[in-house]
């Protein structure tokens, strides 16, 4: 209040001290047209309106000299230090295994046993089921008995030959007949095989889609889904700006949040092809499944450490001004000298990385320097402050 009647008390001084006159005598320059009286007029008012500035500056000093309780701007500050910075990359992939099949049949028929039940346990070469093999079996038995007979003709051939007795075509003959035979039941063993349904690995059958009696076609025919869940992993794709810093045996933080769960894992490959499609490249990272909780196809979050500080300062992201050139700034105070009172001085930064709300300061601020949080929108430049959190 005082400062407004100080304010009128000078403007009523200068008007009572000529402002008349000079009105008057501005109208009738202006009324004259003379250019260097109308020039030379303005330069007087000019100078006039700088001395009543500098007048209204020491008046205002004064004014803050006599008033040591006027309005300061209330702030917080935050202490630089330094402290270990670490960038994590944010990826998101799909759990997957190697271990994960659908069995097809490889012989037509009908299926005649299935001897599993779906989430039974089983082992590598396990018979799971058998598909009616048409009489393969007693074909492979008759050739079984007659190469027996094969086989000692043969022999008996043999010796003869080797006592000089008989022809050496009789002895060909028979043995070609013997080896052809022997040919004949390996091939027909092959087929009985395929009739077989094995486990081709250790797990757990997941769903048995083919029920017994029904007829199956090979390869087209799926009669179910053995998954080992000891083997998973995460497949994700990298962007390209990545290939220096994702890399193998690289530590990863794997996060399911359906499951509610956090673990720790690691890369066990990196992709040596860039898709030029989308310019990424594929990692996979082991999923450590110890209780079996993790399944395939699950969605999983990855964060992938690619840079660490370990002298960094950081600050908040929602303290960072701009200017209109661009440079990002804060402000720091200073001379408080032990009281809660400073000036607050605009800083330009260079920054770096940012995790989560904070980012990393790389030039303008030193350890140690008082940096203005709360209330750093509504200051200037060597404004007073007053720091509440002390």
């Amino acid at each position: 209040m005082k400062y407004f009647y100080t304010i009128i008390a000078v403007t009523f001084l200068f008007i009572s001290c000529g402002g008349h006159d000079a009105t008057q005598s501005l109208d009738t320059i202006l009324e004259a047209g003379d250019i260097t009286a109308i020039k030379s007029k303005r330069a007087e008012i000019a100078a006039k309106q700088k001395e009543l500035g500098e007048q209204l500056l020491l008046i205002d000093e004064k004014i803050a000299e006599l008033q040591p309780n006027k309005k300061i701007p209330l702030t917080t500050i935050i202490t630089a230090k330094e402290d270990v910075f670490k960038h994590y990359i944010d990826l998101q992939g799909n759990v997957t295994t190697k271990s994960n099949l659908v069995i097809f049949p490889e012989y037509a028929g009908i299926l005649k046993e299935v001897n599993v039940v779906e989430g039974q346990t089983v082992k590598k070469g396990q018979i799971l089921a058998r598909i009616d093999d048409g009489g393969l079996s007693q074909q492979l038995s008759q050739l079984k008995i007659q190469l027996e007979l094969s086989k000692t003709t043969y022999e008996r051939q043999a010796r003869l030959w080797n006592q000089k007795i008989g022809s050496e075509m009789q002895y060909l003959q028979t043995k070609s007949s013997y080896e052809a035979q022997q040919k004949a039941i390996i091939q027909l063993e092959e087929q009985v095989a395929k009739t077989i349904i094995k486990a081709p690995f250790d797990g757990t059958i997941d769903d048995v889609i083919t029920q017994q009696g029904s007829v199956v076609s090979p390869g087209q025919s799926q009669l179910m889904r053995i998954i080992n869940l000891s083997n998973m992993y995460i497949e994700t794709d990298v962007p390209e700006s990545h290939i220096k810093t994702v890399t193998k045996n690289k530590k990863v933080i794997i996060d399911f949040p359906v499951l509610g769960i956090t673990i720790d894992g690691e890369i066990r490959q990196a992709g040596n092809f860039i898709n030029p499609a989308n310019r990424t490249f594929k990692i996979e990272v082991a999923v450590p499944n110890k209780d079996n909780s993790i399944k395939p196809n699950l969605t999983a979050k990855l964060k992938i450490n690619d840079y660490i500080n370990p002298n960094a300062i950081l600050i908040p992201q929602s303290i960072i001004s701009e200017n209109a050139n661009g440079q990002q700034y804060v402000y720091v105070v200073q001379g408080r000298n032990g009281t809660d009172q400073g000036s607050a001085h605009r800083v330009i930064i260079e920054t770096g990385r940012t995790q989560g709300d904070e980012i990393e300061v790389l030039a303008g601020i030193s350890v140690g320097d008082e940096i203005i949080k709360e209330g750093a929108r509504s200051i200037k430049d060597a404004q007073t402050v007053k720091i509440l959190n002390l």
